[in-house]
Formats: structure tokens, sequence, C-alpha cells
């Protein structure tokens, strides 16, 4: 099976020979297999990455300080990290940005990505750049952050300091079949689209960027479980169930949690209805926009639906995951 998938070249510096000589070393060090984008994903500290991801990781290893007050949304990639920077954002900043009057298009949302209003780890600079200085978060409470980054492969001031981690999870065959169309969606012309078979082959190996999948979220998994007052975990299908409940669970574990006030004047579903898909799909920067990366905006805006495996995956493939996740969370209590 295949999908029809846009044009997209990747800019200079996220190409693979683009990257610096140090990296290069390093990369030839590393075990290598064929990527779903570019031409190899490597692995490090035991997960795949693609090479200018690698040197973002160990950037981000050398440079990033986290403070005390630090807030970093965590995902494997397709588990609803663009809802979560939204809902994180708003969350955070809205006494600063109130959406009180948000029929008047004020908030920043309505003229940018979140992932433009929620720097990612890995794929900044961290050299002289001033988005990771504090004086840059001056009027928000926390400085919010988010990555992909396994727990092993975490800065480790992320690791010892009091800064907080919210991750975020999705059934796997839903995340798998979101990242198999997001992948394609950033392959270059003349390679064409993965077919589905051959992409479920790699990841059920394990062989996707950041992944094998099921170690990224069990390492996670029980981080929340040792300290849950450092690591809030959350499930994306029990979010969409009911966002209202998750909003409020974000404000408290963030250290801002609602007023009687703010509830009484339903804030919280204010929040809830200004980061639905439904909103944020439709809106104009979400349709046209392009990020830095050359990434279209609206490719992170597929669908979000729960349950859109069943569109795709053979019962043969539907009976193997769920055979890899009884294998890899076995003994865990979690399931997806």
């Amino acid at each position: 099976m295949s999908i029809s998938h846009q044009s997209y070249t990747p800019p200079k510096y996220l190409q693979e020979d683009e990257v610096s000589q140090e990296c290069k070393d390093l990369l030839s060090t590393l075990p290598k297999e064929k990527g779903w984008a570019e031409p190899h994903l490597y692995n490090y500290q035991g997960f795949w990455y693609l090479a200018w991801q690698f040197q973002g990781v160990l950037e981000c290893q050398k440079y990033f300080q986290a403070q005390d007050t630090d807030i970093l949304l965590i995902s494997s990639p397709k588990c609803g990290t663009t809802w979560l920077k939204a809902l994180a954002f708003t969350i955070i900043n809205r006494n600063s940005h109130s959406i009180s009057n948000d029929h008047e298009q004020k908030h920043p949302l309505f003229y940018n990505n979140p992932h433009k209003l929620v720097p990612h780890l890995e794929l900044e600079s961290h050299i002289n750049n001033p988005i990771f200085e504090p004086s840059s978060f001056s009027s928000s409470p926390s400085r919010l952050f988010a990555t992909h980054l396994p727990y092993i492969s975490l800065p480790k001031s992320a690791k010892a300091s009091s800064c907080k981690l919210v991750y975020i999870c999705r059934d796997t065959k839903d995340t798998f079949i979101s990242l198999w169309h997001f992948m394609n969606n950033l392959r270059s012309n003349h390679l064409g689209p993965n077919s589905l078979e051959e992409a479920f082959e790699m990841f059920c190996r394990g062989v996707s960027i950041f992944g094998p999948f099921w170690d990224h979220v069990l390492d996670y998994w029980k981080e929340s479980k040792e300290r849950p007052n450092k690591v809030l975990f959350l499930k994306y299908e029990e979010m969409r169930e009911d966002p209202n409940f998750h909003v409020k669970r974000l404000a408290e574990f963030f250290g801002v949690p609602f007023s009687l006030e703010e509830e009484g004047s339903r804030v919280v579903e204010k929040i809830t209805n200004l980061c639905s898909f439904e909103n944020l799909s439709k809106l104009v920067v979400n349709k046209d926009g392009k990020l830095p990366s050359g990434v279209e905006n609206k490719t992170f805006f597929r669908g979000g639906e729960v349950g859109d495996w069943k569109n795709y995956l053979s019962p043969e493939m539907v009976e193997q995951l769920n055979r890899l996740n009884e294998e890899k969370f076995r003994g865990s209590r979690l399931e997806l």
C-alpha cells in the first residue's frame, strides 16, 4: 500500500552531508540502517537518529542547562506532540496571552504553529541561541521546551534538576500509521513513498526515528512511577476522551492550577477549544505556513483520529503489534 506524498527537499542544514566534521567522525563509528526518509539511521545509546538529528542530540547534551522551573514536553514522534505544545503553551502563558477574547484572534496560536512557540531541544542550535537564555522567557513563569529524546539521552541537567517532564504516548498502531504518513511527506521526490509493509517491518524491529518505540515509552513510564512529582505520564486517547480534565491536570502539575474564578469563567473549556485539532487545523498559519526546516505546518494536522490504524493495517499486522506490546510491556502494567 502506498500514499501520495508532497514534494519536500530538506534544506542544507538537514542533509546528511552538511553535519559538522565532529559529527561525521562519530557517525562513522555507529551502527546504521537504511532510513525512512533520508539515506541512513544511526544508533546512539540504543536509539535511532537521522544524521542531522544526531548532531542536535550531541549539542543538546553538551550545552543545555536545565533550570528547576523548566518544563520539558516529551514524546516519541507522532504521539500528540503538536497538541501538547499548544495546550502547555496556552496554560503556562494564560495571564500574558489571554484567551478571553480569542474571537479577536490575538492569541499567538492564531499566527504561529505550536512548534514555533515551543522550541525543540534537539532541533535548535544551542550555540549563542537567545531562546535558551532565561531572559527570553521573562514574561512566563517557566521555560517551556520539547524533545523526542529517550530518557537515557536527556541532558544530565534535565535529570538532576527539579525541572518537570511531561510525557505523552499513543496507541502503538496509530503511532506507526501517523509516523509512516509523516515520514513519507519528508522523502525526497526521486525516492517516492515508503511502502506500508517496508515501514512496518522496520518499526517492528525498532528501527525508526527515536525508536525503538517500546523502549522510549517504557523508560518514561518507569520514571513516572518512581518520581511522579517530576514526570507526568499522559495517554493521547485518554486526553481526547476528557480534554478538560487533563488541561486541569497539566495546570496543577505545572504549578499554576486554575482558580475558582477561572473555572467559573470557563477558562479550561476555552483553552480546550482553542487548542483543539478542529480549531488549529483550520487556521491559515497551519494550512499555508512552514517551519524553518521547510516542513509544511499542515503536515502536523493530518487527522489526529483515534483508531485510524483500522484503515491501513492487516489483521496479521495488528496481531504482530499486539504481540509486541504484550512482550515489551510485560510486568509494567502499561497498556497501549
